[in-house]
């Protein structure tokens, strides 16, 4: 479980090709505090620590399917990486409940700056069927882009925009995402929830 609230950006040191998975190593600032099988957040998917070398670095492993659903299959060495360690139960919960199950990849339609802040746009496909299960945005809901929890306005059915503070651009890999870039979403898990309930009540 995760809360969106990135706690950097880290640097695709090597990518290795495994029959259909990929192992991914990066290199973390916060590496020595990480442990094998440790949960950590990617872009929003969540991954298991298989190898930490003692080099400032650490590997995980995306399958096939993970690949395919998320932006991870199209990294490349010296990309970034938004982290996110799971969920202290003890702690404040400043983003929202992220599971690290990205449901869907949209791409960037525009960057517009506003008064040192930026908006950035984003449209995705739309499966009606997943729609009926809780699979979109609504005005001021939650969603989750690249692992980062997010505030969504200009909701639209395919569509919608999100508000970066200087700060969120600075640390995360938004400084990067530009017309054309492709990232991951996961929407709210309440909204699915509530979606599921109005679907077996009929």
């Amino acid at each position: 479980m995760f809360s969106g609230i990135v706690e950097g950006a880290a640097q695709v040191v090597g990518l290795r090709e495994d029959g259909g998975n990929l192992h991914i190593t990066v290199r973390c600032p916060f590496v020595d505090e990480l442990r094998i099988d440790q949960s950590v957040a990617h872009n929003g998917v969540c991954l298991t620590v298989v190898s930490i070398p003692g080099d400032g670095t650490y590997t995980v492993t995306a399958i096939r399917e993970t690949l395919e659903r998320s932006n991870l299959g199209l990294l490349r060495e010296g990309d970034l990486v938004n982290l996110e360690r799971s969920m202290l139960m003890n702690g404040r919960l400043d983003g929202h409940i992220v599971q690290g199950h990205v449901d869907c990849t949209a791409r960037c339609e525009s960057v517009e700056e506003a008064d040192g802040s930026h908006y950035f746009k984003f449209r995705y496909d739309v499966d009606p069927a997943l729609v009926a299960k809780g699979y979109m945005t609504v005005e001021k809901g939650s969603v989750t882009v690249n692992g980062v929890s997010l505030t969504v306005c200009d909701s639209e059915r395919d569509s919608f925009r999100v508000a970066i503070i200087p700060y969120t651009l600075e640390h995360t890999n938004f400084c990067r995402i530009k017309p054309g870039t492709v990232v991951n979403l996961e929407f709210d898990i309440i909204g699915k929830y509530l979606a599921r309930l109005n679907e077996l009540k009929q």
